[in-house]
């Protein structure tokens, strides 16, 4: 299932001393709710390490790029023709901005971690607010991703996986996928 617009998540004001929960959390969230990538502007190799070998072992074609430079990630992804879209409390209610979001080809959402450069809500081509109070960065994405695929994320599949949780009621069942072999674990 291939869901549009295309996502991109950019983690901005990351401190590497203390967001490296948080950071990975944006970065997993973000792929398991349908980004395709994530791009932290901070030099984290061990997040963006983490990252990568969870979209590794659970499928899917999920990046995460280390130590880009924030500003020249956003003006290179909008002369690519993408529109940046920043969660922030003090910006347009998601729910009064989502339909035009939809109807972009490819979107960057900003998740900041300590207090944004004043300059990214010029650069923004939209800022966003989920709820317009202080809350988790990560409730926000996930919320704001949510209302991009209305509810399709939830379905995906992550192909070349090699381990898929299955669905169950009580319990937990894992399967181990190798070279054509399946073990439940």
């Amino acid at each position: 299932m291939n869901l549009k617009p295309e996502s991109y998540i950019l983690r901005i004001g990351h401190r590497p001393e203390r967001d490296q929960r948080v950071t990975t959390h944006v970065g997993l969230s973000s792929r398991a709710l349908g980004a395709s990538g994530m791009y932290l502007a901070a030099d984290d190799a061990k997040v963006a390490d983490s990252i990568t070998d969870v979209a590794a072992r659970f499928g899917g074609t999920f990046f995460c790029e280390n130590n880009v430079k924030w500003k020249s990630c956003i003006n290179q992804f909008k002369k690519s023709g993408g529109k940046v879209v920043h969660l922030t409390m003090y910006g347009l209610r998601l729910q009064d901005v989502i339909a035009d979001i939809r109807k972009e080809e490819k979107v960057m959402i900003v998740v900041g971690a300590e207090k944004v450069p004043g300059d990214l809500y010029e650069l923004a081509d939209y800022n966003v607010a989920v709820a317009n109070q202080p809350h988790s960065e990560i409730s926000a994405l996930a919320l704001c991703l949510d209302h991009l695929y209305e509810g399709r994320e939830l379905d995906l599949a992550f192909p070349d996986a090699e381990l898929e949780v299955l669905p169950t009621k009580i319990g937990k069942t894992t399967i181990k996928h190798e070279h054509g072999n399946e073990e439940e674990l």
